[in-house]
């Protein structure tokens, strides 16, 4: 597949980061291009990184609310159930998105495939009282899952 094919076909698989696979387009099959993509991205400058971090939405926030998110991040957000809250539950994810930004300055990232909105919320209320240093990395490893789960859905 050409470059352009190639970025066409997995420029989102990092949320709204196609440099990602700009970076590894010649990586080969889907293991490569996972690789790649993870080294591409722990690599990256961390102006970059941070970006790609701050890239993603906040769980059952305003742009799911508005529907602007990504067709990828919709689905699985949808899967977890997210664009099902109760207004208890859509409240208690605001106050957590709120609290979660302000204490780490970034959105709280999980990958949902597989969660339902309650183990979620326990997720976030426990992650919350990490440091900032361990919640960084656990937002990187979260990030790197999401890409490999939208890697394979690509995948025949």
């Amino acid at each position: 597949m050409t470059r352009d094919e190639f970025i066409a076909r997995y420029g989102a698989i990092y949320e709204d980061s196609p440099w990602v696979a700009e970076a590894v387009w010649e990586a080969g099959d889907l293991d490569g291009v996972a690789g790649a993509m993870r080294a591409a991205v722990d690599t990256a400058p961390e102006a970059a990184r941070m970006e790609l971090v701050r890239a993603h939405p906040d769980l059952a926030g305003k742009a799911a609310l508005a529907g602007a998110l990504t067709a990828d991040s919709t689905a699985e957000q949808a899967s977890a159930g997210l664009d099902r809250c109760s207004p208890e539950e859509l409240a208690e994810f605001h106050a957590l998105n709120s609290a979660y930004r302000r204490k780490f300055g970034f959105p709280f990232i999980v990958a949902v495939k597989g969660l339902t909105r309650h183990d979620i919320l326990e997720q976030f209320r426990h992650r919350l009282e990490n440091d900032a240093t361990t919640e960084l990395a656990t937002a990187f490893e979260q990030i790197h899952t999401i890409a490999r789960l939208r890697l394979e859905a690509l995948e025949p």
